[in-house]
């Protein structure tokens, strides 16, 4: 058994993990320093790690020494491709790198739960894993981790995102829909080109462009039901090169957000057919790539429940949040495993990704002690 140390100890090297973690930021799927950080600390406190067939991550494994069950804590690993501006004394010294996402208070929480778990190890009823997970910003990472087979016999899976506008000592808990499904949409339309100044020569792809925008905005006023959230964003219309000449192509790409899979089919089919035929009405045509990239986050009740019960005895705030549009692939471990998601509150003086976003160090702690307690409360509960 790991000896135990003051609160006050434990903190200060938290701290100093997260700091680290901080200066030196790397992207998705290039985290090699990163994970020789994690395994190093791992290895400090004599904390397993199983064999991780992915270039970058890492997995601890703690407990199994006596019979139970196998769940899972995840923490994400790679930074965004962000200029830091805090001027904090650790800083990013990469530039065009930062943990705008708070990446490294996730890495430096899981690290303290791994401790902290290590310490009750021979009192655990079965097995903790704890997932340090390359490339979620890109959306992939969980896929990755999933197919190597080291969460097969994984019967519940929980992690967390730090949350700037929640306070510190604050935990956001949901049961159900948390987080939306992320999808990708590029419209290619193709018209006859001519001189601006005989359009009647034409098929203008701006205008059918232009009004293919207002148009995909009554697929969520008119064709998807108010009780369901849903989000269509064109982001970006690209047409043209020159001032007096008509283009034959024109673009459009942006993203759709949703909570569920019937709403999402829906949207799908409802704007291929506005496409079609908003281009059609215009003398062009229109072609529709529609990019499935993560589904929603959708939290276990039974989860949601015992983390609820869990944060209340150690002293936590628990607030349910709002629904967010944002994306998350933590999504992907709970298509196949039970889970639950939560956002933790740190006092953030910016929202997340900006670059001068600074959070309070202090939430770090409580957030370790929060999943080292859930993750035995989780034991129990699945054993019985």
């Amino acid at each position: 058994m790991a000896p135990k140390r003051s609160d006050a100890e434990v903190e200060k090297w938290l701290i100093s993990c997260r700091r680290q973690l901080h200066r030196e930021p790397e992207l998705a799927f290039e985290e090699y320093k990163t994970t020789a950080r994690i395994s190093k600390w791992l290895d400090q406190f004599s904390i397993r790690t199983a064999a991780f067939p992915l270039k970058t991550g890492a997995l601890a494994v703690i407990g199994g020494q006596k019979p139970g069950p196998t769940i899972a804590l995840r923490s994400d690993i790679d930074a965004l491709p962000i200029t830091e501006q805090t001027g904090l004394p650790f800083a990013s010294v990469h530039p065009g790198k930062m943990h705008a996402c708070g990446h490294d208070v996730h890495m430096a929480t899981m690290l303290g739960a791994a401790r902290l778990l290590k310490e009750r190890e021979e009192d655990l009823s079965g097995t903790v894993k704890i997932i340090f997970q390359p490339a979620e910003e890109k959306g992939n990472g969980a896929i990755e981790v999933l197919k190597t087979g080291l969460l097969d016999d994984v019967q519940s899976i929980c992690g967390m995102h730090i949350m700037p506008s929640l306070p510190t000592g604050t935990i956001g808990i949901r049961s159900g829909p948390l987080m939306a499904a992320v999808d990708r949409f590029i419209i290619d339309i193709t018209g006859i080109g001519t001189h601006g100044a005989t359009p009647e020569k034409g098929s203008d792809t701006i205008v059918a462009a232009s009004q293919m925008v207002s148009a995909l905005q009554t697929i969520i006023s008119r064709n998807t039901s108010p009780l369901n959230q849903a989000l269509i964003s064109v982001t970006r219309l690209e047409a043209g090169n020159t001032w007096n000449v008509m283009p034959d192509r024109a673009q459009l790409e942006g993203t759709v957000r949703t909570f569920s899979e019937e709403v999402r089919e829906n949207i799908e089919q409802k704007m291929k057919r506005v496409a079609r035929h908003t281009a059609l009405a215009l003398g062009t045509e229109a072609h529709v790539r529609y990019i499935r990239l993560g589904p929603p986050v959708v939290n276990d009740p039974l989860l949601s429940g015992i983390a609820t019960d869990t944060a209340a005895a150690c002293g936590l705030n628990v607030v349910e949040p709002p629904l967010t549009l944002i994306g998350e692939d933590f999504a992907e471990y709970q298509k196949k495993i039970p889970g639950s998601f939560f956002f933790m509150g740190v006092s953030g003086n910016s929202d997340l990704h900006h670059p001068d976003l600074i959070v309070d160090e202090q939430a770090v702690l409580p957030a370790a002690r929060f999943f080292t307690e859930l993750a035995g409360h989780l034991l129990r509960r699945l054993k019985s």
